[in-house]
């Protein structure tokens, strides 16, 4: 029996890794006949030290989040992906993409791009990815390759 997943969440943020991620969730969606759920989580804690902080900020990184999404959307569709959504959440990104996204979206499987974080930076700042695989509910996947399964 092959194991048939329902909704695929692909987490980016403009990142090369994720665009890679996304690239192969598309595929995956494919083959699953999936649906496919993009999101993008602006982390709030990054705003908070910025003591001029008057929301234009937020709405900058917002505007720049749908631009890319719409164009993963494009992308997914033109590559057969019949159903598609994405969002754009506020918050922990470790959070969202490990409990609270999965859990209102109904998620089987998550593709996340390999962090590109020094061992320092992981030490201090903690990996996305590595919180997901401890805390999340379902199938994690983690992307370290390019379509044609290469090291990038």
């Amino acid at each position: 029996m092959l194991q048939q997943y329902n909704r695929i969440l692909v987490a980016v943020d403009g990142s090369t890794e994720a665009e890679i991620a996304f690239k192969k969730a598309v595929q995956v969606a494919v083959r699953n006949s999936a649906t496919l759920v993009l999101a993008h989580v602006i982390d709030t804690r990054a705003f908070q030290s910025i003591s001029t902080f008057d929301g234009t900020m937020a709405d900058k990184a917002s505007e720049q989040a749908k631009n890319t999404l719409e164009e993963y959307v494009r992308y997914a569709k033109n590559h057969r992906v019949q159903d598609i959504t994405y969002s754009i959440e506020y918050g922990s990104p470790k959070v969202l993409i490990a409990k609270q996204i999965p859990e209102d979206q109904k998620i089987d499987l998550i593709l996340l791009g390999a962090t590109g974080l020094n061992a320092v930076e992981r030490i201090f700042i903690g990996s996305v990815s590595e919180y997901v695989i401890r805390h999340a509910n379902c199938d994690v996947l983690i992307v370290r390759t390019d379509l044609d399964n290469k090291k990038g």
